[in-house]
């Protein structure tokens, strides 16, 4: 069995209800958890064994047909907000056979003729596997809004239909685990400044995203409003503090080790008669 988590990252990082304003959660804070870079780091790799345990049960229980859940990690945030980094530092973890990462960019001419959602369900993680979606479904009321692609007529609807969606994946038994990367505009000014002073660094660099930054007070009323639209008892959102690339990185570990804690996988019993078994390889 693995050990608990001693805090309650679920409860620590859940969106407040009613929230008024993204700026009343501070990007740099650290409210629970470790402090600094160098036990934050610590703390994180002390979370890596379990993590690896709780995954592989997950993925051995349904291999051997007794486990029928998954979780489902949504990752969305502002450019430079460290969605990429949380999959190399945490996912980075567990065994990748057990993983199923989607990226969702600009939609194909092909999934635009479908309705939002279409291309969303193909990515669904199957029973045993951990899905992370690299950016997501709210990118239909993100950047569709912020940059006027649909009227309104057509965004409103959807924030129903993805409070529908992601009840219906919980009802089949998918643990969907949301979480917003919040960092401030002066710190993606770092990060983009930072790209520019590393070579190795260019290729991650787009000139749009500095087009993006003069959308910013656009794009944190979008934000608002899906956090408080979309976080349900189902599928609640976590508001993860992402100024400090190394408390973001053990904040979404400590949430989804207990969200794997809370579903308890097991390995599956032996279909087979475990000391026949024994005799016949000692045999053979």
């Amino acid at each position: 069995m693995a050990k608990k988590t001693p805090l309650d990252p679920a409860a620590a990082f859940r969106v407040p209800s009613g929230l008024a304003e993204l700026s009343a959660i501070d990007p740099a804070g650290t409210p629970i958890g470790p402090q600094d870079k160098e036990s934050g780091a610590a703390a994180l790799a002390d979370l890596g064994p379990d993590l690896a345990a709780l995954q592989e049960k997950l993925y051995a229980g349904a291999t051997g047909g007794s486990e029928h859940r998954s979780v489902l990690l949504v990752l969305q945030g502002m450019d430079t907000s460290g969605k990429d980094g949380v999959v190399d530092k945490v996912l980075g973890l567990v065994n990748p056979a057990g993983l199923r990462l989607a990226s969702f960019k600009k939609p194909t001419p092909e999934e635009l003729a479908h309705d939002f959602l279409w291309r969303i369900e193909k990515q669904v993680p199957a029973a045993g596997l951990i899905g992370v979606f690299n950016r997501s479904q709210y990118e239909d009321v993100l950047v569709v809004r912020v940059h006027d692609l649909v009227p309104p007529a057509v965004w409103e609807p959807r924030y129903a239909a993805i409070n529908d969606f992601e009840q219906r994946l919980t009802d089949s038994g998918v643990t969907v685990v949301k979480c917003f990367l919040h960092i401030s505009k002066e710190v993606q000014k770092e990060r983009l400044l930072a790209r520019l002073d590393d070579p190795t660094k260019f290729w991650k660099y787009n000139p749009g995203d500095v087009d993006e930054r003069g959308y910013w007070d656009d794009y944190q009323a979008a934000y608002l409003d899906a956090l408080n639209r979309c976080s349900t008892d189902a599928a609640p959102w976590h508001v993860i503090p992402s100024d400090r690339k190394w408390y973001r990185n053990w904040a979404i570990g400590a949430l989804l080790h207990q969200k794997l804690t809370e579903l308890d996988p097991q390995y599956p019993p032996a279909e087979f008669d475990v000391e026949v078994e024994k005799g016949r390889v000692a045999a053979s």
